[in-house]
């Protein structure tokens, strides 16, 4: 259910709905870090989750008047979203100052707050940008298959062949051969996305992309599963009954949809 009201959303909803998507999931992926890190703070990791929330927004344009009555999106704003990062960082460095419960743990708690408000509003407003680039909507789901068919084809494929271990660590089950798998399957899955509906995507683009964001979207998952290790949990939260949280979810977005963007910013476009 969820993920065709995922496409109707992107197909349908336009950049303002799909903004106010990224907002939610950003609240709740934060939700999720700061459970994981910091669960002796809940009110702090609260009050971080919905203010971090705002920062998607702040990564971008607005334009009141263009149509009276609406809020219309305009792409990235260079000043506002470092203006609202640092004065988050400002808050909550002055709230551990005075409000800290043991002196010993001060400096890791506050480096926490501020690593998540990078980790996940950061990376996930690139969501925002891209879905706001010519050709958007395709863009966005240029990424979603090949993250979606990256995953399934490393998983088959590592659960069949899979001999030498990638990183065990970190990720005891994943292997060379899973991870190999992965870019494969990214490469049929985003080739066959262009040529039906992406034709606009030169070939070169579409596998300079697809080359690029598959690796970094396996080290996202791998940086995710570093962190729960970290914390001693097995999944973020419990959000997806039998899957885990928002952050399990996303872990491969957050990493490769920057690349994309920058991509299509500054190879592409120009």
């Amino acid at each position: 259910m969820a993920l065709p009201l995922l496409i109707l959303l992107i197909l349908k909803g336009g950049p303002f709905l799909f903004t106010c998507f990224v907002m939610l999931l950003t609240f709740i992926g934060l939700s999720e870090f700061y459970d994981m890190t910091l669960p002796g703070r809940k009110p702090e990791g609260m009050l971080a989750s919905l203010l971090g929330a705002l920062l998607p927004l702040a990564m971008v344009g607005t334009d009141p008047l263009r149509f009276p009555g609406t809020l219309t999106l305009t792409g990235m704003d260079p000043h506002r979203f470092p203006a609202f990062l640092t004065l988050l960082v400002l808050l909550f460095a002055l709230h551990f100052l005075f409000r800290f419960q043991d002196i010993r743990l001060a400096a890791g708690e506050t480096a926490l707050v501020c690593f998540g408000f990078l980790y996940v509003p950061l990376l996930l407003g690139h969501l925002i940008l891209l879905r706001l680039a010519t050709h958007g909507v395709q863009w966005i789901f240029l990424l979603l298959v090949i993250v979606m068919s990256g995953d399934s084809a490393a998983y088959y494929v590592g659960s069949s062949l899979g001999k030498r271990k990638l990183y065990p660590a970190v990720s005891p089950k994943k292997s060379v051969e899973g991870a190999l798998g992965g870019v494969a399957g990214s490469l049929v899955g985003a080739f066959v996305f262009r040529y039906l509906w992406f034709p606009e995507l030169a070939v070169a683009d579409c596998l300079v992309v697809t080359l690029l964001a598959a690796p970094l979207g396996q080290l996202g998952d791998l940086f995710e599963s570093l962190l729960k290790r970290s914390c001693g949990v097995k999944d973020s939260g419990v959000i997806i009954p039998g899957h885990g949280g928002i952050l399990d979810r996303l872990d491969s977005i957050l990493f490769a949809v920057p690349l994309i963007y920058y991509y299509l910013h500054y190879v592409i476009q120009r």
